[in-house]
């Protein structure tokens, strides 16, 4: 029996949340050529789907005790977040990119209390820079945050690095790893391909098609 992270990539490649174009490689924000793009937003139009990775969330749970709080990472994280929260009947609140430029100017949307175990919520983790710049303003104003849970990793060093010094647990339902594994299974992608695709999660500034 395959395993839930197996599941989860299979899922992703299978509604196209995850492309793969070794050849013909996309460009992030950042300027990085990538052969890998990754939207977890196109969850959400599979009930299914979505229905699936909500309790998967719900299982990973068991790693975070004493949550007071679900705060999701906009903007991606947000709808995740609230169905996890609706599914354990807790708060939720979510976090800007910055701050809202007119009315109350907030960066954190709805109720915080100080003192609230706060578990964040990402849809994927890359250099990890937005899920610590959400954790610090919760941190800011007053929360513990006691681990950051994501529906998938593109497991990169700097990541890693970024998690661990900061002491904040991370918890992902699948991981780059998983899906080529997968994508290889499938016939999504051969041998060459998965080569391709591993030498750029090792130096993905520096890879070059």
């Amino acid at each position: 029996m395959s395993t839930i992270a197996s599941q989860i990539a299979k899922k992703l490649l299978q509604v196209k949340a995850v492309k793969l174009q070794p050849k013909n490689p996309f460009q992030w924000a950042s300027g990085i050529n990538s052969p890998i793009y990754c939207d977890n937003r196109i969850l959400l139009s599979y009930p299914d789907v979505r229905s699936f990775i909500k309790k998967a969330l719900k299982d990973k749970l068991l790693a975070f005790p004493e949550i007071d709080v679900i705060a999701g990472v906009a903007t991606a994280g947000i709808p995740h977040g609230a169905l996890l929260a609706d599914a354990i009947d807790k708060p939720f609140i979510y976090v800007r990119s910055k701050n809202k430029e007119h009315g109350r100017q907030n960066l954190i949307e709805g109720e915080l209390k100080a003192g609230s175990n706060v578990l964040v919520i990402e849809d994927l983790i890359s250099t990890g820079m937005s899920s610590m710049a959400a954790c610090d303003a919760l941190i800011d104003n007053g929360a513990k945050v006691i681990g950051v849970l994501a529906i998938f990793t593109y497991g990169f060093d700097v990541s890693k690095t970024l998690f661990s010094d900061r002491k904040i647990p991370l918890e992902t339902l699948t991981n780059y790893r998983v899906l080529l594994e997968e994508a290889l299974n499938s016939n999504y992608i051969s041998e060459d391909e998965k080569t391709t695709l591993e030498t750029w999660n090792k130096d993905p500034k520096g890879w070059k098609v």
